[in-house]
């Protein structure tokens, strides 16, 4: 059984063609979780409009916090992940575009217990492809190499059962889902990279996740955020 996690927050304008590329790769008792942070537009309306039993809505109350948009997501991605009852469990943003090969490609190294991520095309809002993943982010192995420059992004993960019972629950720092995931597994399982392109990953003025070759966060920023990580992953292991 399939889960796939997807955290959403006034999605309207991508949601539905996300969905689309999605359902038509699952099987019947397969699932897709969805973790809403209190949309204010139409998304929850388009999704319902589905009608599909695979579909499960779930509401993240969302706390009130001064938090910046990228932990607020984690938070709503790990609500979604505690939702799943699948065997093997995808996260997904809610305005990408899944090839049709997703699936079938990366199922058959989940089966052997292994953590997956893939290479995706970068595309602008109309989907025409701009680049890849890997010219700004590309894979690695090696914790602190992953902890200096994370070639993670969630979008492109997939991983069994197991792990996800291994990750949760998420700290409460201020750490997002795609580092905490991803440095977690560099040190606990056996990451497989696959290098073709599984997903469009759609760039437009809303992302949360950057894909510049240069952070636009300040020096002070990104050292107190690898410091922080750091001791909650080994808080976590001891």
């Amino acid at each position: 059984m399939i889960s796939v996690c997807i955290a959403t927050y006034n999605g309207e304008k991508y949601i539905k063609e996300q969905l689309d590329s999605i359902l038509c790769q699952l099987d019947a008792e397969d699932e897709v979780i969805i973790s809403d942070d209190g949309s204010t537009d139409k998304t929850i309306e388009i999704i319902e409009s589905f009608n599909d039993s695979r579909i499960k809505i779930f509401t993240h109350q969302q706390k009130k916090t001064t938090l910046q948009n990228h932990y607020k997501v984690a938070a709503n991605f790990e609500n979604a992940l505690k939702q799943t009852k699948g065997d093997y469990i995808f996260l997904s943003d809610q305005d990408d575009v899944w090839l049709p090969n997703k699936i079938e490609t990366m199922l058959p190294l989940l089966q052997q217990n292994n953590f997956v991520i893939s290479d995706a095309f970068i595309v602008d809002e109309n989907l025409v492809k701009i680049g890849k993943i890997s010219d700004y982010r590309l894979y690695k192995k090696g914790f602190f190499r992953n902890l200096y420059k994370s070639a993670y992004m969630s979008c492109t993960c997939a991983f069994p059962l197991g792990i996800k019972n291994y990750v949760l629950p998420f700290p409460t720092k201020l750490i997002g889902q795609d580092y905490w995931i991803g440095l977690l597994a560099e040190l606990k399982f056996n990451v497989v990279y696959i290098p073709e392109p599984l997903i469009l990953y759609r760039k437009h003025q809303n992302n949360v996740s950057n894909t510049s070759e240069k952070s636009t966060k300040s020096f002070w920023y990104m050292f107190n955020y690898r410091f922080v990580l750091f001791f909650q992953i080994l808080k976590k292991l001891l």
